[in-house]
């Protein structure tokens, strides 16, 4: 299963789904679209989305653009990542 978060160091949702994921113990890739080594990231993107909106989380190819809480547990139960009990204190991101 692959999952990556395109994400930018500035953007506070990025930071939100990061934290989401690391939470659930979800195992990720993430990849930086403002800084990715010769536009690697930022060109997957485009060609995945048409767009340079951040967060997308992509899993197997199904992206989801934006941080929406409702949809990444759609997608949690949809590819059965199975999440683990939210932490008491929150990890930095």
């Amino acid at each position: 299963m692959q999952i990556k978060l395109y994400t930018t160091p500035a953007c506070p949702w990025c930071k939100l789904a990061r934290t989401w994921l690391k939470r659930r113990r979800v195992d990720f890739e993430e990849c930086d679209v403002s800084e990715s080594q010769n536009g690697i990231c930022r060109d997957e993107v485009l060609e995945k989305t048409g767009q340079l909106a951040v967060p997308i989380l992509d899993i197997n190819g199904e992206a989801i653009i934006g941080f929406n809480e409702t949809k990444y547990e759609e997608a949690v139960k949809k590819f059965k990542l199975t999440p683990a009990k939210e932490t008491e204190t929150e990890e930095s991101a």
